[in-house]
């Protein structure tokens, strides 16, 4: 009896149909198939030295909050410890790469330099990079301070701009707090970002 009230009260809410399909356990519909995830979107690109040698590689890999760097360097330049840093143009056309411009975001909403400044870090700044003593070094980074492609970002964080970006390896180590690059020096490898 409480089988048939309760039969009545659906035909009546909501049609046979819905009876229908309350009862039949037998439906031919086929399952929903799973679908893979999107290869994320990446890029690989060459460091070079000032003279325009190969040192080595930066892959970059988009991820929803961020990107991930690899770096693998095998060879070209002193042991211990160097700056890296993400430029805002992807330019590494003059010996002492000028060319690649400040850091990311250095022209407009300008951040102070730095992991340890009040106020930082810069959309630029990423980790030292430890080159070992045959001149190899090899390392992975993420930043959520920029994306690898245009999206819901700020036009100022996205690395594969019109332009382009760069990353940058400095001659020394970057102490994440003096002003403006954390006393890194010179920029001794660039590597364009497009």
């Amino acid at each position: 009896m409480k089988l048939l009230l309760s039969s009545v009260a659906i035909i009546s809410l909501f049609g046979a149909q819905a009876l229908a399909q309350v009862h039949d356990h037998t439906s031919t519909a086929a399952p929903a198939v799973a679908t893979a995830p999107a290869a994320p979107s990446a890029v690989t690109t060459p460091i070079k030295l000032a003279d325009g040698s190969d040192i080595g590689t930066l892959s970059l890999t988009a991820a929803a909050t961020g990107v991930m760097l690899q770096v693998d360097i095998t060879k070209g330049l002193t042991p211990g410890w160097h700056g890296m840093h993400l430029h805002q143009t992807g330019d590494c056309s003059d010996a002492k790469f000028t060319t690649s411009g400040g850091h990311m975001n250095h022209a407009d909403n300008k951040s102070p330099h730095g992991f340890l400044s009040s106020g930082g870090p810069d959309f630029g700044d990423l980790i030292n990079l430890y080159f070992a003593a045959d001149g190899s070094a090899h390392a992975q980074a993420f930043t959520s301070r920029v994306r690898l492609d245009a999206g819901s970002s700020a036009p100022e964080q996205v690395l594969r701009d019109a332009d382009g970006s760069a990353l940058i390896i400095h001659a020394n180590a970057d102490d994440h707090f003096s002003q403006p690059i954390g006393g890194a020096g010179g920029r001794v490898a660039c590597a364009v970002i497009k």
